[in-house]
């Protein structure tokens, strides 16, 4: 991603030039939003240095990464206590099993997969043979619509070309190169410091990419490497407690939040979203709204 492409937005809707910039990504986005955002960041430090009245600033405000995996050499070890000690726990925890998970951690992703239950959300089963190979029918119904003939032709889509909500071709070429091992939260620490809010989400059901912290004894979810997140707010959200979260429209007891710095939603929070998988926005709606809005107004979670 160049400046140029987000200049190019710039120059389309100049009106929006000057308006506050959230970069939101999700699953693998946890990879791609900030490394995306790092280049902004960057990019924005060298215009600071070397204006130039071409290209515009582009005001990066915040980064949100739902159910995302970002630190995958924290997230993987947390699957057994997911699985063992979570709230939707499919095996006993003094069992064999979960004594093997803990002693195998590197491979704990295969029994999560063989339970017959959606890797993604915890309370729901799934026959990839009808529900397709993500244990979710809808995204068979999006690829059935976008290689529609009428549809490629409306979008200009190269009529040979089908589109695969996952290409396991692509997938298996990411995966090969270390691309989901790289310690992606080093990317995030300077721009935390100098002002770039970071929200970190997850549903409380996704067994893929869990929102666990500190569980004793074994391993930790995505909360766990916002608390290694070595910013000027590491201390205060090492302490930081948990707060119980309300949807302002509906008076609905949508999850948790653990915040640090300013006064608003904060500079660092972590939300767990209740009875959610992988999909917050489709499972949860209203708290997904409720979270966003929030988030870009900074204002607290904890607010009612």
């Amino acid at each position: 991603m160049s400046m140029l492409s987000c200049n190019s937005s710039s120059a389309v809707f100049p009106k929006y030039a000057t308006q506050p910039f959230h970069i939101a990504a999700q699953s693998y986005g946890g990879i791609y939003g900030p490394n995306i955002a790092n280049v902004i960041y960057t990019q924005n430090q060298q215009l600071r240095l070397s204006p130039d009245a071409t290209i515009v600033k582009i005001n990066l405000a915040s980064i949100m990464l739902g159910n995302g995996m970002t630190e995958n050499y924290v997230q993987m070890a947390s699957i057994p206590d997911y699985l063992c000690q979570g709230p939707y726990p499919i095996y006993d925890p003094n069992g064999a099993q979960c004594a093997d998970l803990r002693a195998r951690v590197l491979h704990c992703q295969k029994p999560n997969q063989k339970s017959g239950l959606n890797p993604y959300d915890a309370r729901v089963k799934c026959n990839r043979k009808i529900d397709g190979p993500l244990c979710y029918r809808q995204i068979v119904w999006v690829e059935t619509y976008l290689n529609n003939p009428k549809v490629k032709a409306a979008l200009g889509v190269n009529p040979q070309r089908k589109f695969e909500s996952c290409n396991m071709a692509v997938n298996w070429a990411f995966m090969l190169q270390g691309d989901p091992m790289h310690d992606t939260p080093l990317l995030l620490t300077d721009m935390v410091n100098n002002g770039v809010r970071l929200l970190i989400y997850a549903g409380n059901t996704d067994m893929m990419c869990n929102y666990m912290a500190r569980v004793p004894s074994f391993g930790f979810g995505n909360e766990r490497w916002v608390e290694q997140l070595h910013s000027i707010f590491f201390d205060e959200f090492s302490t930081a407690s948990t707060k119980e979260w309300i949807t302002m429209s509906s008076g609905k007891v949508a999850g948790t939040v653990r915040s640090a710095g300013g006064f608003g939603a904060g500079n660092i929070a972590f939300v767990t979203v209740y009875e959610s998988g992988h999909m917050v926005g489709y499972d949860q709606p209203e708290a997904a709204l409720d979270m966003m809005m929030r988030w870009i107004m900074d204002l607290p979670l904890t607010f009612i």
